[in-house]
Formats: C-alpha cells, sequence, structure tokens
C-alpha cells in the first residue's frame, strides 16, 4: 500500500445520473469516496464527457474499425432491415453479445494506458446487468490483487431469486465468467447484505467474504435540488418513484388507497398517490383508475432525478415497492434517498428483505405487496399520524443515515487494509 492518502482508481460503465438507478448509486458512492478523503481517478465510459466535482475523471472512448466493432455495426443494420434480432443466438454460442465484447477492449485498451496513477485499490462498478468493466479487469492482472469488485445485484439471471430468475443465452458462459470474478478479485463489495449471503450461496469459496457496502446517501445530489414541484405541502402524499417493472405490481396498494378514500371520505380533497417514474405495464390499468380516482397520479414518462429527489422530500410516506416472492436481497437505490427524506417509508415487498432487515423486524409500515387490508391500515394510521403531527411524518433513522454515510464507508474502506 502507499503511504499518505489511500488512491482508488475506480473503473465504471456510466457517470450519467440520468441514465438509470445504476447510475445514480454509483455516482452516489464515487462521492462519498471523495468526500471521505480518497484520492480518486474516474475513468468512465458513459459516451460523453461528465465531470464530478473536486475528482478527476478520464472518458473512455470506444475503439472502432476492429472486427467485432465491424460485425456488432452489421449486426444492427440487419436487425434493422429485417426486423430479425439474432443476438441471442450470438450469446448462445459465446457467452455475451458483439458490442460487450467490443465495450471490454474499449475499457481495457484505455487502463492500459494509464501510468501516473498508482491505485491502492481498483474498483470496478457495475451497471444494470452488465459488467464490463469486471470484464476488463480480469484481463488486466497487474491489478488483481489490489481489485474491490462492486456487486448490486445476483449475476446471472438464472441466480436471481423469484419471480426474476430465469436462464438466459449463454448462461453458463456468464457464471463461468463469474466464477473468475470470484478468483481473480481481492474482495467482491455488496450493496446488502442478503445479497452477500445469496451470492456466496451460488458461488461457494469466495477467498474474502462480500463486504458490504451499501447505497450512499449523496448529500451533494440532496443540497443541489433547487427544482419546483407540483406537490403541495398542504396534501398528504404517497409516492412511489422508481421503474415498477412487471413484478412490482402496485394494484394492490392502488385498491388499498381507494379503501381508505372511501373510509375517510374528508381525505378527497387533500390525499393523493403519485406514481412516478419510466412507462411500465401497469400505465394502462392505472390510467382506467384515473378516470375515477383524481386522487391518484402517474407521470407522463421519465422525471430528472434532481426532481425526483425534491418529491421525496415533499412527500408524506415515500413508497418502497417490490415483488412478490419468497425474498428481496437487493437494497433498492431509493433506499437511501427516502432514509434522507426522514419521511416515513411504506415498505411493500417479502418478509426476508434488506429493506426490511435495515429497518428493523418490529418497523410498523410493512406489508406483503398484495395484503390490501394491511396496506389500507398501514396508509390509515400514518394518516391520522400526519394529522395529529401537524401534516408531518417525521421518521428520524440516526443508525441508517450513519450506516448510508461516508463515514460509514471510510471506515469500511480503511479496515480492509487490516484484513491484508
Amino acid at each position: 500500500m502507499n503511504l499518505g492518502k489511500t488512491k482508488i482508481l475506480v473503473v465504471v460503465e456510466s457517470i450519467d445520473i440520468n441514465a438509470n438507478s445504476a447510475s445514480k448509486g454509483r455516482v452516489a458512492l464515487i462521492q462519498n469516496l471523495h468526500k471521505a478523503g480518497y484520492d480518486l481517478k474516474v475513468y468512465h465510459y458513459s459516451r460523453k464527457t461528465i465531470s464530478l466535482e473536486g475528482i478527476s475523471c478520464v472518458l473512455i472512448q470506444e475503439q472502432k474499425w476492429n472486427l467485432v466493432y465491424l460485425l456488432s455495426k452489421f449486426q444492427v443494420r440487419f436487425r434493422m432491415l429485417t426486423g430479425i434480432n439474432i443476438n441471442a443466438t450470438i450469446e448462445k454460442f459465446f457467452g455475451f453479445s458483439l458490442t460487450f465484447f467490443n465495450d471490454c477492449k474499449s475499457i481495457k485498451k484505455a487502463l492500459e494506458k494509464e501510468v501516473s496513477f498508482e491505485p491502492d485499490w481498483v474498483l470496478t462498478l457495475s451497471y444494470a446487468s452488465s459488467f464490463r468493466s469486471h470484464k476488463a479487469l480480469l484481463d488486466l492482472p497487474k491489478w488483481h490483487s489490489k481489485w474491490l469488485a462492486y456487486v448490486h445485484d445476483p449475476y446471472p439471471m438464472h441466480s436471481y431469486p423469484r419471480p426474476y430468475d430465469w436462464v438466459e443465452p449463454g448462461h453458463q458462459f456468464k457464471r463461468n465468467f463469474f466464477l473468475k470474478i470470484v478468483r481473480s478479485s481481492q474482495y467482491l463489495l455488496y450493496p446488502s447484505q442478503l445479497l452477500s449471503e445469496w451470492m456466496q450461496s451460488y458461488y461457494p469459496g469466495q477467498k474474502n467474504e462480500g463486504i458490504v457496502v451499501p447505497h450512499q446517501i449523496s448529500e451533494q445530489a440532496i443540497n443541489k435540488v433547487e427544482v419546483q414541484t407540483v406537490l403541495s405541502p398542504s396534501d398528504f402524499i404517497i409516492l412511489h418513484a422508481g421503474n415498477m417493472m412487471s413484478a412490482r405490481n402496485p394494484l394492490a396498494l392502488i385498491q388499498a388507497f381507494e379503501q381508505f378514500l372511501d373510509q375517510f371520505p374528508e381525505a378527497k380533497s387533500h390525499a393523493k398517490l403519485y406514481f412516478i417514474g419510466a412507462p411500465s405495464c401497469y400505465d394502462l390499468p392505472i390510467k382506467e383508475k384515473q378516470k375515477i380516482m383524481p386522487q391518484l397520479f402517474l407521470s407522463d414518462g421519465y422525471i430528472p432525478f434532481k426532481e425526483v429527489l425534491a418529491m421525496q422530500e415533499q412527500a408524506s410516506v415515500n413508497v418502497i415497492l417490490e415483488a412478490l416472492g419468497p425474498i428481496s436481497p437487493f437494497l433498492p437505490g431509493k433506499f437511501a434517498h427516502c432514509i434522507q427524506t426522514q419521511n416515513s417509508i411504506l415498505l411493500l415487498g417479502p418478509f426476508y428483505s434488506e429493506s426490511k432487515r435495515l429497518l428493523g423486524e418490529d418497523y410498523k409500515y410493512w406489508s406483503p405487496i398484495n395484503d390490501t387490508k394491511l396496506i389500507q391500515k398501514h396508509i390509515t394510521d400514518l394518516y391520522q399520524l400526519w394529522l395529529k403531527n401537524n401534516k408531518q411524518i417525521i421518521m428520524r433513522r440516526d443508525d441508517l443515515l450513519y450506516y448510508l454515510s461516508s463515514d460509514y464507508l471510510k471506515k469500511t474502506i480503511d479496515n480492509l487494509k487490516n484484513k491484508e
């Protein structure tokens, strides 16, 4: 290890916070590493120049005019002309898409040019279901002894819990790829304790136990929110922010809210239920319900990240909606944002979930996603508390504020030295 300030080379696919929830989480982590006092250099493949205050950022250029690049572009053109997508066939035989291979090659080539920054750690950050930065590091063994491989979701898809699991084309190639990451990296980092345990059941014999680095509260993002929103401070607002996907069914929540309004007709003038985020398969039933329930709101597509943060701050209750299944080992990216607001959380998901583990076994406002009666009770209790407390519901969780902070992050990273 170098003497003095710890140096961390970060390799990440995107630091565009408006790209998806994964990018938001990765940027928050990078910002908190900087706040914790580490000397960072960030290589990113965002496809556009992006700067992070006080942090050296290097945009990785895509390698073009090589055979893999030309074949990938031919595949795209072929799909456009014929409507036939042969990617599944390619992945069946090679494990990954042609674009994946070229992107990994581009990242590797950029890293090979780095000679002036001598890192103590090399941190690779995953993006959605892609591990391009990890593949690039696999081909750079000089850094394996310093490699912190961050894994934010199970991998590959057949390792997911129900109902997300499915066997994708080339799954054995993908599993072998992840086994190489397990064997080559110095430490595997996970955002949740349950995910660490879940992945160790699929990949036993990891040379070091998984290190838990939760999604971070990004104070920079919170402090810079200056967006005026339509939310009224005099309204009782239940807000779900983020992609629902097919497995995150909101219909029981909507039904429970409708029954709550029937029970408390005086609340119809000021109680509202918001769903904001990208379009989902539930847009049509929600729009149908809006015709008879004007208290139900659905955003018109994507809303910029800073505006979403502002709305979460202004909401009375923030909803975390998880799938109906036996376990949810994921820590949702929005969890840190919801804790930061210090507003109550309505948690709808499995009994065994990382969110529930952190909030505590005795957390009041938890329900299975499909238990309409219990969800209605929680909404009623929260509404009465809101009335009692002068239209405010404060949830002070100093323990979680610390757990998601740069101070706890620094403690975790510094402790890695003691494990050497």
